[in-house]
């Protein structure tokens, strides 16, 4: 990029380090690929972008937070980040993915004001999207919030700004009057890209994904050198404990297959990836695409793992497209049937035949796919034969070769058709406690913190004893009846691979201590064993 025909306004984007409950291992360092899209488009229109991302400078760096004890941070401390941030930014942004991590990410947005007063800041993502209003006012200073998908909508935030010296003018946008009075103009819809393939590919910074390949840090499983990618954006379903909606609407859009596969051929010869990783929501949906997809990865003889570690659907996943998907060398997919109740299943609008579901998984399986069934419990309304009918869904399951079936318990997203109902019977009072709890809930698997349950029935402690329960039943009988699991993972550890999420969560748990025991006396204190280290590096 030509400096001089560089636009006015400095941009940097700022990401806020992982947020976790003490002794949990649930939570993922990854690639910032909401950053490198939003990066790549304002590129594109000529903005001069930074991406200061505090997980990326500080993988397996963990401190604790003082101010709310029994929790964490991974990656670099607040001092660090406003430090990164160049001095002539004229607009910060931040994006505010998940609602657990809200008020960590509202102090360092208080902080950057401090040190940057005439900066605008700027706050997206999902949670911002769902609750524009309340962080607002939970964040003075906070000048604007983006809702819905961001690249454009922040793009022309910056074009009015630029030209006018306020945003105002901009669209799917909300802002606190001086009056105090909240102002919300557009929607989310009009935010939409629908023709997904003019969006500029992922900017990624010059030895930002060597970083988390060195500390062998992905998304689920892990090879060598992990590429996050996505085949499409939105979901076209409504389940009504998902915040989809809010942020994306229900407009579903899949990228063209020559667009997917020069990406793909690109991302091959200059970073030599072995594994791509796809974030979507939804990533296979039609089988018709999936199928010409995978036939044009045979014709280009591209030889990559591959792995879809969000819970997708199983509609057009039968064995002819399982048998290409393998052949194309998808190694681990995720389903996400919720529950094994139908009766559940209706109550919460997941549209999905569980026996279909349940015999493409175990197709799956019997391909050599390693599998997942993500289950949840604890659904407002659930009764306990339901509960008993997916704990016995999830050790069938386990039994017949699945190889991880982890239970969540309900927590209700900011956005989702469950919160605004439970909003509105006075079942959540929003304050910290209530972003921690998101955290926590399903954090540490034995920590039993006075977390709420939103069962009008059953309590916090009661859902916790029987997640721990089923876990150690589920993991049991994996690796009893499934011997071979034990060499596996074993194996595993002392490589750059995993086979599971489980074993890439023992792979981290090992990397921090070790980084704790010989980098850090305190939180944030290198000794002299660290600094000799970064020394020679």
């Amino acid at each position: 990029m030509d400096n001089q025909d560089l636009k006015k306004l400095k941009v940097t984007l700022v990401r806020n380090p992982i947020v976790f409950s003490t002794g949990a291992q649930n939570n993922e360092a990854t690639p910032a690929l909401a950053y490198a899209y939003i990066g790549g488009y304002l590129r594109k229109k000529r903005y001069d972008v930074v991406i200061v991302d505090a997980i990326a400078e500080g993988l397996n760096k963990t401190w604790p937070l003082k101010k709310y004890p029994g929790f964490n941070c991974q990656g670099i401390t607040f001092d660090e980040i406003i430090s990164m941030i160049p001095k002539d930014s004229d607009v910060i942004a931040f994006s505010a993915m998940f609602s657990g991590e809200w008020p960590v990410l509202r102090d360092i947005i208080i902080e950057v004001r401090k040190n940057f007063p005439d900066a605008l800041l700027v706050a997206g993502g999902e949670h911002t999207t769902a609750m524009s209003e309340y962080c607002l006012r939970d964040c003075p200073a906070l000048d604007v919030c983006v809702r819905g998908e961001g690249e454009r909508t922040f793009y022309r935030l910056l074009e009015v700004f630029e030209k006018t010296g306020s945003f105002k003018e901009s669209d799917s946008i909300s802002y606190l009057e001086k009056d105090g009075s909240y102002r919300e103009i557009g929607n989310t819809l009009k935010s939409r890209i629908l023709d997904i393939d003019t969006i500029p590919w992922p900017y990624w910074p010059k030895g930002y994904l060597e970083k988390f390949w060195a500390a062998g840090k992905s998304y689920g499983i892990s090879s060598e050198r992990d590429m996050p990618f996505v085949f499409s954006r939105g979901c076209p379903y409504n389940c009504t404990f998902c915040s989809n909606s809010k942020m994306w609407t229900q407009k579903y859009v899949m990228r063209e297959i020559d667009d997917v596969i020069n990406e793909i051929k690109y991302y091959i010869k200059q970073y030599k990836i072995t594994s791509l990783q796809l974030y979507d929501l939804t990533a296979i949906l039609s089988k018709s695409w999936i199928i010409k997809m995978c036939q044009r990865l045979i014709e280009e003889d591209i030889k990559l793992k591959w792995s879809l570690p969000t819970g997708t659907r199983s509609e057009a996943l039968d064995e002819e497209v399982l048998t290409l998907l393998k052949q194309t060398g998808c190694n681990y997919i995720v389903y996400a049937p919720e529950s094994g109740s139908k009766k559940v299943l209706d109550m919460i609008k997941k549209r999905v035949n569980l026996n279909n579901l349940t015999k493409s998984a175990l197709t799956a399986k019997k391909l050599g796919m390693a599998c997942r069934i993500n289950l949840i419990i604890g659904f407002p309304g659930e009764k306990w034969k339901d509960i008993f009918k997916t704990i016995l869904y999830g050790i069938k399951m386990a039994v017949r070769g699945i190889d991880e079936v982890p239970l969540y318990i309900y927590s209700p997203y900011p956005g989702s058709e469950m919160f605004d109902e439970l909003m509105k019977d006075g079942k959540i009072k929003l304050n910290d406690d209530y972003f921690f709890n998101m955290t926590s809930m399903n954090g540490n698997y034995f920590s039993f913190r006075k977390d709420p349950s939103y069962h009008p029935d059953i309590g916090a402690l009661k859902l916790r004893l029987v997640r721990i329960t089923f876990i150690l039943l589920n993991y049991g009988i994996s690796y009893l009846l499934y011997p071979s699991r034990i060499v596996r993972t074993i194996k595993n550890l002392f490589s750059y691979n995993s086979t599971t999420v489980f074993e890439h969560r023992i792979k981290d748990l090992s990397k921090r201590i070790y980084h704790r025991l010989v980098f850090y006396r305190g939180p944030c204190e290198r000794n002299s064993v660290a600094k000799e280290v970064e020394k020679n590096q």
